[in-house]
């Protein structure tokens, strides 16, 4: 079964530090996650600049993310929260090249004559990442799989079903989604930053900021 998930999420692909972690969780009596950060900054050196005819040092502040505490009333969901931490940062990063491997497609595409160059093209497009994309994907668990799904959509603005039916056609995006279905998945499912997935967004921007 999992091989066949891992062959399914190569075809979605195809289209389209831990130590601050432990600081900010807090074992308590309550739950709470917020995906509201309040903006703070650090400061970048970035050179000199002249001002009223002296030059002074330029600094870039950039954004840092201050979130309230964290807290959780057990283990077992403190264990939950490391192992949603460790899925993320070994799914983002895939998520990521897949929002660049689609730009670039996409560029490629539009600079080609006709319907013709653009089929051969992502013919050839679908062998090259089976190629790249393969190793990574067998590594995936399910529920690291079933995270892309929603990861290509935050990233994309388009979830892996809109992105099939854009570049296949509605058919092998109908049957692709069907196919997921036997695993529970969904390509049609989309992500959910103020909701259902603010715990993952809260830990995205920490990654991205570099702070987690």
């Amino acid at each position: 079964m999992r091989r066949k998930i891992h062959i399914f999420l190569l075809l979605c692909a195809v289209l389209m530090a831990t130590d601050n972690v432990r600081a900010q969780v807090i074992v308590d009596e309550s739950f709470e996650a917020t995906g509201a950060p309040v903006a703070s900054h650090r400061i970048g050196y970035a050179g000199m600049v002249e001002f009223e005819g002296e030059m002074i040092p330029w600094f870039v502040l950039d954004d840092v993310y201050c979130f309230n505490k964290l807290e959780v009333k057990s283990t077992r969901k403190l264990k939950k929260y490391y192992k949603m931490v460790n899925n993320i940062k070994k799914v983002y990063p895939i998520a990521v090249d897949i929002k660049k491997t689609i730009d670039k497609t996409i560029a490629h595409m539009d600079s080609l004559p006709d319907k013709k160059a653009k089929d051969e093209y992502l013919k050839q497009a679908e062998k090259d990442l089976k190629k790249e994309y393969t190793p990574r994907l067998k590594k995936l668990t399910f529920s690291q799989g079933k995270l892309l799904i929603k990861l290509v959509d935050r990233q994309c603005n388009h979830t892996s079903y809109e992105l099939i039916k854009m570049y296949m056609g509605g058919f092998k995006a109908g049957f692709y989604n069907m196919f997921a279905s036997l695993f529970g998945a969904s390509l049609k499912k989309e992500y959910d930053p103020d909701v259902d997935d603010r715990l993952t967004e809260r830990c995205i921007l920490l990654i991205e900021s570099g702070q987690m």
